[in-house]
């Protein structure tokens, strides 16, 4: 059977788990961290670059959970320096984490 051109091939969209609390959620809901090629660790607001990704909530508590474990840290397999969490502590919304 011929395949109908008018119908577009839709990308598959798998989803994405938060390193703080494990939950799956769409890429665009959650905030992406990479460890680029060079080892610099940053925050990557366009998603799409190249790098090592680690994904994260935007929610405090899921930030703090995540900075207690040192999950950012073994997904990047690198250490992540404060400024990076102090910049997605800015990004986040919810509660205050406790720290």
């Amino acid at each position: 059977m011929a395949r109908d051109n008018a119908t577009p091939v839709l990308k598959k969209q798998r989803p994405r788990t938060c390193v703080g609390c494990g939950e799956e959620s769409p890429k665009r809901a959650l905030l992406r961290v990479i460890r680029t090629p060079e080892g610099k660790v940053r925050y990557d607001p366009s998603g799409r670059a190249n790098g090592r990704g680690a994904y994260i909530c935007a929610d405090a508590a899921c930030l703090a959970a995540a900075k207690k474990k040192k999950a950012l840290s073994r997904a990047l397999k690198a250490e992540v320096p404060e400024e990076i969490y102090e910049e997605l502590k800015g990004l986040c919304s919810g509660k205050e984490a406790e720290e």
